[in-house]
């Protein structure tokens, strides 16, 4: 069975690359291969994540609206469907997404 590869892109450029893990429910487990693009993303998923951290409703909504102004998109390497309308989670080495 090939891997599940998806493309983490705003715009053209290319923030990072997503491989299926396991699916867990609603959430999509990877694991996180940052690209060049990445370091203009972070500070987003850093404020989204520290914000869920210490149970800051508010301003984690805030940082995940944030993140989905930006444009993203999750592209998959083996064609098929964009998918443009999601929540990210990255921490480190690995990411999870909910669409």
């Amino acid at each position: 069975m090939e891997d599940q590869v998806w493309q983490l892109r705003r715009g053209h450029e290319v923030v990072g690359v997503l491989t299926l893990e396991a699916v867990d429910m609603f959430w999509t487990d990877c694991r996180f291969e940052p690209s060049d693009g990445w370091l203009g993303l972070k500070p987003f998923i850093d404020a989204s994540r520290a914000a869920w951290e210490r149970k800051d409703q508010d301003a984690a909504i805030e940082a995940d609206e944030a993140i989905y102004a930006l444009g993203l998109e999750l592209v998959p390497e083996s064609g098929g469907e964009i998918i443009r309308d999601f929540l990210l989670r990255i921490n480190g080495d690995t990411a999870r997404f909910r669409y």
